[in-house]
């Protein structure tokens, strides 16, 4: 096979361009690499080359028919699947990087203890210089956590969960197809509103589509036990943030964890900033700056990119029309 590669990616160490190189070679195929400072020169490079790796959907829109893969690094795929018009060539195939499971499974571990351990009334009191009395804490022995978006991240978090003595988890997918090796139990999404009200730990990590917008709505928050706790790492449409802001000021739900909203950034103004025991992240829990990420990522690349060369099917294949 004969090929260009764009590589338009901050994050690669020596180590990981000598891993790309070493697969291009094998492949047959030349290798170009761009930084994100560098827009105009990757732009004009991605004009004659056939695969991008890439987590900018501004350089996709700018590549032309001839793009036959592009593969973005990122998890959520919400941006190249919404509009069909990113992709000159509609037969131009995408793939995403299934690599934050274990940094984003151990965000979800981090706040879910400081919200059943009452972390955020802790900093509150240490902010106004105050020596608090100890407070009754809950923990992740012995809960039951329920998974909503059981693929990848749902599995690694639910292994985590596992290990630190939850009671029953459970994972609810759009199947509902049986995973005995990681949950106790697989939900179809219409089983969704009879598990709420045994959920103590509510784990969201779905991609954003259409079936996804607004799922947590109001009157499933309400569903709830008081005691719970919801951790959102997936897409901030997933939920009415109105709602769950009520709900956490009225003392309706034990606390709320989120790393995505809508917008983002969240505006100065928008409630959640004073809602009770919330735990606001800027989208954190799966950026490229754990090391692991970063190497799998790569890793994900040349294994998809030997698929490419070989014919084969590539093992990372996203479905455009379902967005995920």
């Amino acid at each position: 096979m004969h090929g260009d590669i764009c590589v338009f990616q901050d994050f690669l160490t020596p180590v990981h361009r000598a891993r790309i190189d070493a697969a291009s070679d094998a492949a047959g195929m030349k290798v170009h690499y761009f930084t994100t400072d560098q827009f105009e020169e990757a732009r004009a490079c991605v004009q004659h080359c056939e695969v991008l790796y890439t987590a900018s959907s501004r350089l996709l829109r700018a590549a032309p028919a001839g793009l036959r893969w592009c593969c973005t690094s990122s998890a959520g795929v919400d941006e190249y699947c919404g509009d069909p018009e990113i992709f000159a060539n509609p037969e131009c195939l995408l793939t995403n990087s299934n690599a934050y499971g274990v940094t984003i499974a151990e965000h979800v571990v981090m706040v879910t203890l400081m919200l059943l351990r009452r972390m955020p009334e802790y900093a509150e009191s240490a902010r106004l210089r105050l020596w608090a009395p100890p407070r009754p804490v809950r923990s992740i022995r012995d809960s039951a956590v329920t998974i909503l978006g059981a693929g990848d991240i749902g599995g690694h978090v639910a292994r985590r969960m596992r290990g630190m003595g939850a009671a029953r988890i459970v994972g609810v997918s759009r199947s509902g197809r049986a995973r005995e090796d990681v949950y106790d139990a697989v939900y179809a999404i219409e089983a969704l509103e009879s598990l709420l009200p045994e959920t103590e730990i509510l784990v969201m990590a779905l991609p954003a589509t259409p079936d996804t917008a607004g799922i947590l709505s109001r009157s499933r928050i309400a569903l709830l036990p008081e005691t719970a706790c919801v951790v959102n790492v997936g897409r901030g449409s997933a939920v009415d943030q109105p709602a769950l802001a009520e709900a956490l000021n009225a003392g309706r739900l034990g606390g709320a964890a989120l790393d995505v909203t809508v917008p983002e950034p969240l505006p100065p103004e928008d409630p959640l900033w004073q809602a009770r025991n919330l735990v606001l992240t800027p989208h954190v829990s799966g950026n490229l700056t754990l090391g692991y990420t970063c190497d799998r990522n790569v890793e994900m690349f040349c294994e998809d990119l030997a698929n490419y060369a070989a014919g084969r099917k590539l093992a990372h294949l996203v479905d455009r029309s379902r967005g995920y």
